[in-house]
């Protein structure tokens, strides 16, 4: 019997932030559970898995290949979700994600998901909005980052 996904660490993540009890049951059933030791390679930057991984336990480095170099870009802490784009568009991944430390991750396949269409279409509905969100929230760290970088670079609007 393989392990379960615990529906408290779902409804605790950005994933389940819209959704009750009930419902972060049901999306933690279709889900499945990956444990990785310290430097563990989770998925590596540009292969064609497609998997939406939640954050449970620990910490995940977000590492991209930069002028040769693999850096990492920014460290998730628990209750955050990776793979947002692979997982709606299908396309390669964009970053390695590897273990700091030790970590659980859980791992939401899009057939498996999508199996919930005809059960239960408002669950899918709310966990698509949270991709969404999640999405649109990285995008405004991204351009704060890149604001801050710029008033660094040309130092303007703080003390540097």
């Amino acid at each position: 019997m393989s392990e379960q996904a615990a529906y408290e660490r779902v409804c605790a993540s950005v994933l389940g932030a819209e959704l009750d009890a009930d419902e972060c049951r049901v999306v933690a059933g279709v889900m499945g559970v990956r444990h990785l030791g310290d430097g563990e390679v989770l998925v590596s930057e540009g292969e064609e898995d497609t998997a939406l991984y939640l954050l449970a336990e620990g910490k995940l480095g977000v590492i991209s290949e930069i002028d040769g170099q693999n850096v990492q870009v920014y460290t998730m802490s628990e209750g955050e979700c990776a793979g947002t784009r692979a997982f709606v568009d299908r396309s390669p991944r964009k970053a390695t994600l590897k273990a700091v430390g030790n970590a659980t991750v859980y791992v939401l396949q899009p057939a498996a998901f999508e199996s919930l269409l005809d059960t239960h279409p408002r669950i899918v509905y709310r966990v698509m909005r949270a991709l969404f969100r999640i999405t649109h929230m990285n995008l405004m760290r991204m351009n704060l980052e890149s604001q801050q970088l710029s008033n660094y670079i040309t130092k303007s609007h703080g003390r540097y």
